[in-house]
């Protein structure tokens, strides 16, 4: 007996020591470059964003402000090379919006627009003259992009697009609206996916342009610290050299969708980890019939199911960024991690809110701000079904969209 009990001191120790938010110190398998790049971050959100995101929230407010330090830090187009991108690699990426949506989704989604739907595009896709002309200024926060793909009609079916481009001479003409645009009442530039004769196509619609309106979307209870808007596109002349030249068809914006799905993947992990440790500070010195709320059997219970969710979710977001390092991450791979991630996240946000009990109604405490952004974020770049469809046809062979 004595034995036994000596031998189990040691593992009462190490459990001790274990990062209640990191249970299985997916930390310890980052590289020292992926180390940095997450504490220069962490700090940002710490500093700059966590004292002002719930009165934006609460405003409706974006803050425009924090632009310039996101840019500094080389957030903007990280994963891109050359242009005065930083080149990160893709786990870089990944911790970069975990920290940001640990403060909340709507910068992390400022971000994601900005650097996989914009930014991506016109790296992969446009002429070195495009390329030249937008990149630089995007990745130092001077011009803002946004990415008009998602319909009134729906989001869900990109092929039904009904926004349309015709030729004229050597000018295109664009017709239509999109909906749900985020930074859209305040891109310089928009990316639009449009319908033509060749098949669907991507141009760079300038703000200004005449018969191009924005507006945006107010009344949101959802994503409140972030801008979306319409875009409305009315005998909108758009020259040929804004035309990007490297795609034609739904190749285009679906692997820019997959880019941001994949840091969406990860992004949702810091809004269930900011809950969890809200939680844990909570429980622990809230005191009901005599005892903290930690030292009960079902808060404990919940608390370690949180836990359990978000270790799983934080090592499926590190074996995809491998994978998508390596070159063998496919579509259906970045449609598991979203939606479990999503899914993951949403789940401990509201357990978090009803486990806060009267508080939880409160912007005091972050969990009912995450929840309601989540919301959206599990709807956004395909929603759970449209994901759950996608395995269900790698697994059967059949299309049943």
């Amino acid at each position: 007996m004595a034995k036994a009990a000596a031998s189990a001191k040691p593992a009462k120790s190490a459990a001790a020591a274990l990062d209640p938010l990191d249970l299985f110190d997916v930390r310890a398998a980052l590289t020292d470059e992926e180390r940095l790049v997450q504490e220069s971050v962490a700090r940002l959100v710490d500093g700059e964003v966590l004292p002002v995101i719930q009165r934006c929230f609460e405003e409706h407010r974006f803050p425009k402000e924090l632009i310039p330090k996101l840019a500094s830090l080389g957030l903007l187009g990280s994963s891109l090379e050359g242009y005065e991108c930083a080149g990160l690699n893709a786990i870089c990426y990944g911790l970069i919006c975990q920290e940001l949506e640990r403060g909340d989704s709507g910068i992390r989604s400022f971000v994601s627009v900005q650097s996989s739907l914009c930014m991506y595009p016109i790296w992969a896709f446009g002429s070195e003259e495009q390329k030249r002309k937008y990149l630089p200024r995007m990745a130092r926060g001077e011009l803002i992009g946004c990415f008009g793909l998602t319909e009134p009609h729906g989001g869900s079916d990109p092929a039904n697009m009904k926004t349309h481009a015709k030729k004229r001479g050597t000018d295109w003409v664009l017709n239509g609206s999109k909906m749900w645009i985020t930074n859209g009442a305040i891109a310089d530039v928009a990316v639009v996916w449009a319908t033509t004769l060749d098949g669907i196509r991507g141009f760079l619609v300038e703000k200004g342009t005449p018969g191009f309106s924005a507006p945006e979307i107010q009344h949101k209870f959802s994503l409140r610290a972030s801008i979306t808007a319409s875009l409305f596109f009315d005998n909108v002349v758009v020259p040929a050299e804004r035309v990007l030249p490297g795609v034609v068809g739904l190749k285009g914006p679906l692997s820019c969708l997959n880019q941001a799905r994949y840091g969406i993947a990860w992004g949702v992990i810091g809004a269930a980890q900011a809950c969890l440790k809200q939680l844990l500070d909570y429980t622990a010195t809230r005191t009901l019939f005599g005892r903290p709320l930690s030292h009960n059997q079902t808060i404990q219970v919940r608390l370690a199911d949180m836990a359990r969710r978000i270790t799983t979710a934080q090592l499926l977001a590190l074996q995809l960024g491998r994978m998508k390092e390596a070159g063998t991450m496919q579509p259906a791979h970045v449609s598991l991690a979203k939606w479990n991630n999503c899914r993951m996240a949403l789940d401990i946000a509201r357990d978090c809110r009803d486990m806060l009990g009267g508080a939880g109604i409160s912007a005091e405490y972050s969990p009912i701000r995450h929840m309601l952004n989540l919301e959206s974020v599990i709807t956004y770049e395909g929603t759970e079904t449209i994901h759950q469809l996608t395995i269900g046809r790698e697994l059967t062979g059949f299309n049943a969209f």
